[in-house]
């Protein structure tokens, strides 16, 4: 940023010409400066004092309304102004009243050579043209300039300090948004290294974990035959539970390679609730039958909103699989209501009381084991039903969307999930 567009910005000029109360204020103080100077501006060839030396003395200040705007324009105007009245209406009076202000102005614009030139050549040429009409000597000459020739420099000064104490806070202000950007940049650049490495341990190991199952169970299907439908069921839903988890991982791993930008797990086939059809056969398959009741009207889901209810209709059933027994029952429950949807999945599993001094925990069949959830919908600081963060889990992904999740064994038997996850507003 140059000196002027810094003057600027620090003067804040308003309207089209940027002229302020301030400025008309100075403008007046200056006038009558200069009109001190005009009456008391004598001597040898001076014009009378009358109107037309009152009139021109004003005229002379006029420009310096225009400051803000226009720093060097006024200093020249209002130095060609002083050289026309010294030639048509000459009285001897100081260029000092008229010119300190303008050099001010000019020098912290930037306008420094400028400010130096023109009171040198206003002083030089008054020495000389005061000291052939007057015969003084040097010394005295000097003697009655020098007050003046004080004056402009100081204003020369002034302005310089201001405008060199504003380039530096500039110049300041600047390096420290450089550095916060590098700041930023290299934080981005330890998350993107991140989720590469993360990204890679993913692949190296569950996916390809995930990947041996599959094959495993499709190997194991085509020796069995056509025998026991029962293994053959729990085999297929392996192997298609299995390949629905490598399709994610691979969806997952490439949003983590592919940045914020990248597409959703399961974004080239079904996604989010559209998915529960095959969850429920899923976990029915596997031994715990899936009842899915809908109330009200169902209705197009936000994304975010459709991802995270799978999620927790996903970990819950997976949840009753690892915690409920081989002989419980799931019941999913969606009620579509206006602006929410209401979720609640429960199980039948049998209820044990804790053991005595371990108040809290969670009854082996009916939740995950030491969760400490009493229906409050915190999750506890015990193991939860996927290693030991899947109630934790849930809360969060609803919490991320402005709903809310409680969870814990019913007072009848059984383990309780409820979700409610705003709909209209959800940001997409």
């Amino acid at each position: 940023m140059d000196g002027v567009a810094l003057y600027r910005a620090a003067a804040k000029p308003r309207g089209r010409l940027g002229i302020s109360l301030t400025d008309a204020g100075l403008t007046a103080v200056v006038i009558g400066a200069v009109e001190l100077s005009v009456v008391t501006g004598g001597g040898p060839g001076a014009e009378p004092l009358n109107a037309k030396a009152y009139i021109f003395g004003g005229i002379l200040a006029l420009p310096v309304l225009l400051r803000r705007r226009w720093p060097l324009q006024v200093l020249l105007a209002c130095s060609t102004l002083l050289l026309l009245y010294y030639s048509l209406d000459r009285r001897n009076i100081s260029p000092a009243p008229l010119l300190s202000l303008p050099l001010y102005d000019a020098a912290v614009s930037g306008a420094l050579v400028w400010a130096i030139v023109i009171p040198t050549c206003y002083m030089s040429v008054g020495l000389f043209v005061v000291g052939a009409s007057t015969h003084q000597g040097l010394v005295s000459l000097i003697a009655e300039f020098a007050p003046q020739i004080a004056l402009l420099a100081l204003a020369i000064m002034l302005g310089e300090v201001v405008r060199s104490r504003r380039a530096l806070t500039a110049e300041t202000a600047q390096r420290l948004r450089v550095a916060q950007e590098e700041r930023e940049a290299e934080a981005a650049r330890r998350v993107a290294e991140e989720r590469l490495r993360i990204a890679r341990d993913l692949h190296d190991t569950v996916a390809h974990s995930m990947a041996t199952i599959t094959v495993q169970a499709g190997s194991a299907l085509h020796v069995l035959g056509e025998k026991d439908e029962g293994l053959r069921a729990s085999l297929t839903a392996i192997r298609e539970t299995s390949k629905e988890a490598l399709r994610e991982m691979r969806a997952t791993l490439g949003q983590l390679r592919g940045g914020p930008g990248a597409s959703e797990p399961g974004a080239d086939g079904p996604t989010g609730m559209a998915r529960l059809p095959a969850l429920r056969d899923a976990v029915t398959a596997a031994g715990a039958p899936v009842t899915v009741e809908i109330e009200g009207e169902q209705q197009t889901l936000p994304a975010p909103v459709d991802q995270v209810a799978y999620r927790i209709l996903q970990e819950s059933l997976t949840n009753v699989l690892r915690h409920a027994g081989p002989s419980a029952r799931a019941t999913v429950r969606l009620c579509y209501q206006p602006g929410a949807l209401a979720i609640q999945v429960t199980d039948d599993g049998p209820v044990i009381e804790p053991a005595a001094g371990q108040p809290g925990s969670d009854p082996p069949g009916n939740g995950p084991p030491g969760t400490g959830q009493s229906g409050t919908g915190q999750p506890g600081n015990g193991q939860s039903g996927n290693g030991g963060h899947g109630l934790t889990g849930m809360a969060e992904r609803a919490a991320a969307v402005g709903g809310k999740l409680t969870a814990g064994p019913r007072s009848g038997g059984g383990f309780e999930v409820r979700a409610s996850l705003p709909v209209a507003g959800a940001a997409e």
